[in-house]
């Protein structure tokens, strides 16, 4: 092959994989944008004979500058879980069948929250193989380590970001269940379902970290929890249910602030506490995971 044969339109034709790509390792636009572009730079730089296959080659050459750009972030200590909530979507159609399937916006918000607590090389195998379906191969050629070490890391990530469904009880989807539904409510707005699912003498408690004005506050009663509620999803960019140390709990963010982690206790059909956690070193003693049922089309 030579670059003439590979004009600017035919990178254009594999640009939406290669920035759907880019978004999921980086979770940020711009970076993506960036990361797209410099690839492009090296495929005219390159030398002709070195490409066989344009794809992998491109996928390999992108997830390299990505995987560098995840490294220098975590010699600067930036990105740690909640500090960035990606704006804008890569549409997952251009993506194509490879594409992590996602139910909505929410919940690809919140996966991308959450892989920002993996190490760089195992964010980068996770999302080869769980949203890509790239060999462990060829992603070891990326990484420059053995397919079983590769096979190690995207295990490990998977472990830390989704639940193993073989874990799951029927009181845990009941209470999830539960949780859903208080989430739809409260930014559905409905106020009348929400006073269905509380316990009349539920509890709600915010650390300094998740109020606006920095400091730790209790809610009692099922009405002001409820109004409450109402308010915090109407000002929510996203809310997803996630889970907790193994119980419900959902991943929010609201406005400029960071995402924070709300924990929810169940008794019988009502939810009798609700624990806001918006504390970094709080946060990051939390193992907190995707539930089974939230990511159909990810790879085991």
């Amino acid at each position: 092959m030579s670059n003439r044969t590979f004009p600017a339109a035919r990178f254009e034709e594999h640009r939406p994989r290669l920035r759907a790509i880019a978004f999921r390792m980086l979770g940020a636009s711009g970076e993506a944008e960036d990361a797209v572009q410099e690839t492009w730079l090296r495929l005219h730089r390159a030398d002709p004979t070195e490409i066989e296959r344009p794809d992998a080659w491109l996928t390999t050459v992108l997830s390299r500058i990505c995987l560098d750009m995840l490294r220098k972030r975590q010699v600067r200590r930036e990105y740690p879980l909640g500090e960035q909530v990606p704006d804008v979507f890569p549409d997952p159609a251009d993506a194509g069948p490879e594409e992590l399937a996602v139910r909505n916006e929410s919940l690809e918000r919140a996966v991308l929250v959450l892989l920002h607590r993996l190490s760089a090389a195992e964010r980068i195998a996770f999302v080869l193989h769980d949203m890509f379906q790239l060999p462990f191969d060829d992603i070891a050629a990326v990484l420059e380590r053995s397919p079983n070490a590769v096979r190690l890391l995207a295990s490990r990530a998977r472990h830390r970001v989704l639940e193993d469904p073989a874990t799951t009880t029927p009181q845990a989807l009941r209470e999830r269940r539960i949780v859903r539904a208080f989430l739809a409510a409260a930014r559905a707005g409905d106020l009348e379902t929400l006073l269905t699912l509380l316990d009349p003498e539920i509890t709600i408690a915010a650390d300094r970290f998740a109020t606006p004005a920095g400091t730790a506050i209790t809610i009692s009663g099922a009405r002001t929890v409820g109004q409450q509620a109402v308010v915090f999803a109407a000002l929510s960019d996203f809310g997803e249910l996630v889970v907790v140390d193994g119980l419900p709990g959902a991943l929010v963010a609201a406005g400029p602030h960071p995402p924070s982690i709300m924990g929810f206790v169940v008794h019988g059909d009502l939810i009798t506490r609700i624990d806001v956690i918006a504390d970094p070193d709080s946060l990051a003693r939390l193992h907190v995971t995707l539930p089974a049922a939230a990511r159909d089309g990810a790879s085991r």
